[in-house]
C-alpha cells in the first residue's frame, strides 16, 4: 500500500471513529447537547483535528443521516428484489426500520429530530426526506399490489403508506422517550397482525 492510500485510509479511520464516538455520546447522554470539545475530547484528539474530517457539527450528523439511508433503503431495494407479495414487503420493510432504530439508538435520535434541536433547517429537512422516502416506498407497494389482486381496487394506499411510517416513527419515538428501554420490536409481531388485517383484507 502506498504512502498515500495509508493516508486515506488512516482519514477514513478517524472519520469512522469520530461518526461512532458521536452515536455512542447520542446513546449514553440523550437529552444533553454535544459540543465539538466534548466530541473531540472523546474522540482523543484536538477540536482542529476534528475540523479536519468534518467542517462542521451540522456535517457530522449530515454523516450519520447518510448512513441510516444508506443501510435501511440498501435493505428495502433486497426486500422488494426478492419479494412479491405486498403484506411480505411491508412487514419486512417495517422490521428493517425498527431493527435499525432498536441497534442505533444514538442514530435514532437524529432521525426523531430530538438531538438536532438547534441545528441548521438543513438537517431537519434531510430527516423529513428520509421519512418522505419511505412512505414513497410504501405506496408503491401498495398501489402495485391493487393492480395484482394482492389488495382490492380503490385501497387507501395513501392513507394506508401514511400509517406505516406514523406506527414506524411512533415506535421509535416511545424508544427514545423510555430512554431506549422499550425495544421498537417488542410486541411487533402480534402488533404487524393487527395492522394486516385492516391494510391487507385479501390476504389468505
Amino acid at each position: 500500500m502506498s504512502e498515500e492510500q495509508t493516508g486515506s485510509s488512516q482519514r477514513g479511520n478517524r472519520r469512522q471513529e469520530i461518526l461512532e464516538t458521536l452515536a455512542r455520546i447520542l446513546e449514553e447522554q440523550p437529552g444533553e447537547r454535544i459540543t465539538t470539545a466534548g466530541l473531540a475530547r472523546a474522540v482523543g484528539v484536538s477540536e482542529a483535528a476534528l475540523y479536519r474530517h468534518f467542517p462542521s457539527k451540522g456535517k457530522m450528523f449530515e454523516a450519520l443521516i447518510e448512513f441510516a439511508e444508506e443501510a435501511v433503503f440498501g435493505l428495502i431495494n433486497r426486500i422488494l428484489e426478492e419479494h412479491d407479495d405486498p403484506a411480505d414487503r411491508c412487514e419486512r420493510i417495517m422490521g428493517v426500520l425498527l431493527g435499525f432504530a432498536q441497534r442505533n439508538p444514538g442514530i435514532t435520535r437524529v432521525l426523531l429530530g430530538e438531538a438536532l434541536v438547534g441545528e441548521v433547517e438543513r438537517l431537519r429537512q434531510r430527516v423529513d426526506g428520509f421519512y418522505d422516502r419511505l412512505e414513497t416506498r410504501f405506496k408503491q407497494i401498495l398501489r402495485e399490489g391493487e393492480g395484482t389482486g394482492h389488495l382490492p381496487v380503490g385501497s387507501p394506499a395513501t392513507a394506508s403508506a401514511n400509517l406505516l411510517v406514523s406506527v414506524a416513527e411512533g415506535r421509535m419515538r416511545q424508544f427514545l422517550r423510555s430512554g431506549f428501554q422499550r425495544q421498537p420490536l417488542e410486541h411487533w409481531e402480534q402488533q404487524w397482525g393487527l395492522l394486516a388485517v385492516a391494510l391487507f383484507p385479501n390476504r389468505q
